[in-house]
């Protein structure tokens, strides 16, 4: 009998996906290292091997439905930029940003283990591992978002060839062209200026109580009297909104104008309040560390292990 506990041990041991595993082990009437073997020579616990290494290249993907009500974002890591160049590679980013824009799941676990939009006979996960054996790079569905909206509409801006991407979410009554291009305009903005937060009431009382203490001591350690620190510290702080609020940032595409001022106009030209909901921002590899290697070093290792 093959139980569910050695499929998750395979699994484990190989990365292979679980159907896989499971042909493998009543192929060897559940002989676990023979399975192995069998997988091995199949090539799909090659994974196994690949998984510990680093995957901070690839991709962040976008996909905006043609109403422009729903959209997905992506991020999917690779080993090399030269990976990420490849046809299946990119047409996998492409498809899990699609399924984003209509996923249930709410963690990556449940999103990874959902379904393959584009094959509904294996799963995202099971798709990843057989693509690793493939191309022969580690690669990991690392995030998505969802987004949808009722009244109003979403845009995308893809920067640096998949290095950036951005949605974001703008509320209106009307939806033009004008309404597209200040959505567009503030997904660029987004990408140039990363902002962290939308507006000064998004940014959290402990992020806040931080910078101010940090401001503080910055004031102290310049000599400042203290009845001199605490209105210092109020001016960085409005200088510290101007740069991590998007709607409090000067606009990139004209410095005379802050992001809030620009949607004003647009509103008063279309006629309706147009507003921004939220948006998010992947960078590519962001917060992951990335293995520093030394060339010399590493042909001195070779060396001494051919001796």
């Amino acid at each position: 009998m093959i139980t569910a506990q050695i499929v998750k041990e395979l699994r484990e041991r190989t990365g292979a996906g679980m159907m896989d595993c499971k042909k493998a082990l009543t192929e060897t009437n559940g002989d676990l290292e023979k399975a192995i073997e069998v997988l091995r020579e199949k090539g799909l616990a090659a994974a196994a091997k690949k998984a510990g290494r680093i995957a901070a290249e690839g991709l962040v993907e976008t996909f905006v439905s043609e109403d422009l009500k729903s959209a997905g974002i992506v991020e999917l890591n690779c080993e090399t930029d030269f990976v990420a160049a490849n046809e299946e590679f990119i047409n996998f980013a492409k498809n899990l940003a699609k399924q984003a824009a209509s996923t249930n799941a709410n963690t990556i676990d449940e999103f990874v283990n959902e379904k393959y939009i584009a094959d509904e006979s294996t799963t995202i996960k099971d798709t990843t591992t057989v693509l690793i054996a493939k191309i022969g790079e580690n690669m990991n569905v690392r995030r998505f978002e969802k987004f949808s909206i009722e009244e109003g509409l979403i845009q995308s801006y893809i920067h640096g060839g998949g290095r950036i991407g951005v949605l974001v979410e703008v509320a209106c009554k009307v939806q033009n062209d004008v309404v597209k291009t200040v959505a567009k305009d503030v997904a660029m903005q987004i990408a140039a200026a990363n902002p962290l937060f939308l507006d000064k009431d998004s940014v959290d009382a402990e992020t806040l109580e931080k910078e101010k203490e940090i401001y503080r001591v910055q004031a102290a350690n310049e000599g400042k009297p203290a009845n001199i620190v605490e209105k210092m510290v109020e001016g960085r702080v409005k200088k510290y909104f101007k740069e991590v609020c998007l709607l409090e940032q000067v606009w990139v595409k004209n410095p005379d104008y802050t992001i809030t001022k620009y949607i004003e106009e647009k509103s008063k030209e279309v006629g309706a309040p147009i507003t921004v909901t939220r948006f998010v921002r992947f960078e590519r590899g962001e917060g992951i560390e990335k293995k520093e290697e030394n060339f010399a070093e590493e042909v001195q290792k070779q060396m001494q292990q051919v001796k």
